[in-house]
């Protein structure tokens, strides 16, 4: 399905700023308020975040939501 590719490109970039960031997803998940498997699922394409949820994630990591679409 393509909408699979489209949720893995999105969980690359995540994962990509946030090593880039040197944060842990213990780090990540403490600082976003966001379970720790949450933020694993979403970086391995496996789950479709609300915009919320990248909302926490985009500022936690100084950015904006547009950049992980």
């Amino acid at each position: 399905m393509r909408n699979d590719i489209y949720l893995k490109e999105m969980g690359a970039k995540i994962k990509k700023a946030r090593k880039a960031n040197k944060i842990t997803l213990e780090k990540m998940s403490e600082l976003c308020g966001i379970d720790m498997s949450n933020i694993w699922f979403l970086e391995k394409g496996k789950r479709n975040a609300h915009i919320l949820t990248l909302k926490s994630i985009a500022e936690v990591l100084k950015m904006d939501v547009k950049d992980f679409i």
